[in-house]
């Protein structure tokens, strides 16, 4: 074969440092657009980013020859990089979740990243982030899960 053909799809979540409500509501469609821009440039696909106060949700589409590790490292960094010219003290939590998206649920999740104002007005970060990982049949440390 020839060609490399490949649906690498991934919800990806990570948070503010200590999970802190840094993220402004007036900054928040220009950092979403921003990583966008960013991911853009690294040639992967930015389905759908989105968030609240508190966290990000980015559906990526990513190239086969780069690792989530990558993708996440090289985003966060842009991103705290740009809210620091925005005259922020800001920084993302270490960690994140990357979890594999189906391509026939892509319309589902991507939904689901573009309304996450909706869906916090229901739950915290906190317990949407460990449902996901329970339906992803990712196993956690309760006790640490939140650690810094």
């Amino acid at each position: 074969m020839s060609h490399t053909y490949s649906a690498n799809y991934f919800h990806c979540i990570f948070s503010a440092k200590e999970r802190k409500s840094t993220i402004p509501d007036e900054l928040q469609t220009k950092l979403w657009a921003y990583m966008a821009g960013i991911a853009r440039n690294l040639g992967i696909v930015a389905v759908a980013i989105g968030g609240t106060s508190n966290h990000a949700h980015l559906l990526l589409a990513l190239k086969p020859n780069m690792a989530v590790a990558e993708a996440i490292q090289k985003l966060k960094a842009n991103s705290s990089r740009w809210m620091g010219e925005q005259s922020l003290s800001f920084e993302w939590q270490k960690g994140y979740a990357a979890l594999s998206v189906s391509p026939s649920l892509v319309v589902n999740v991507r939904s689901y990243v573009l309304n996450q104002q909706e869906h916090h007005r229901k739950r915290t970060f906190e317990e949407e982030f460990v449902t996901l990982l329970g339906k992803a049949g990712i196993t956690h440390d309760s006790a640490r899960i939140f650690a810094a």
